[in-house]
């Protein structure tokens, strides 16, 4: 399986009194504008996934919005297993119901950074892996999601998307 790991656009700073519960926090619209040209490079670099995932969040269902707005990738379905705070297994765990060859999953740092560590082999360090907003790692596991089973093909920044348009 080949798993697309994007990182949620810019989203607005954390503000209690505009949104008290955090989880409704939206992309500015700078981030959105961004991610719109982001995804144009997307489109050039990487296969387009057979199926989406997304955290619950607005600002990550947002992202996936743009994706299959701006670059035809499927509608997305949302996955407990990624809002901010879940374990890296409880993603691998999520992927297993999943049979696509090539699966994109759009959620929260240090959340992806910690999912790349750990489906890497031997010892990564959890923090070894920080994804910029709308960040993209492409990750290849040798047969079904499982910790220690894949390997890192590509991470790229969202500058490098925007430029690769």
């Amino acid at each position: 399986m080949d798993l697309l790991i994007v990182r949620h656009a810019v989203a607005f700073e954390r503000d209690a009194k505009r949104w008290p519960d955090d989880r409704a926090r939206p992309l500015t619209h700078e981030g959105a504008l961004r991610a719109r040209r982001a995804a144009r490079g997307l489109r050039r670099i990487a296969d387009r996934p057979a199926r989406v995932l997304t955290s619950p969040l607005v600002r990550a269902r947002q992202t996936a919005a743009i994706l299959t707005e701006s670059i035809g990738w499927p509608e997305p379905l949302e996955c407990a297993a990624l809002v901010p705070g879940a374990s890296a297994e409880g993603v691998l765990a999520a992927l297993e119901a999943y049979p696509q060859k090539r699966i994109a999953i759009i959620g929260h740092q240090p959340g992806l950074g910690q999912l790349i560590a750990r489906s890497l082999p031997g010892t990564v360090h959890p923090r070894s892996f920080e994804l910029k907003k709308l960040g993209v790692a492409l990750l290849s596991f040798d047969g079904a999601p499982r910790a220690g089973r894949a390997t890192l093909r590509w991470l790229l920044a969202p500058g490098l998307l925007r430029a690769a348009r």
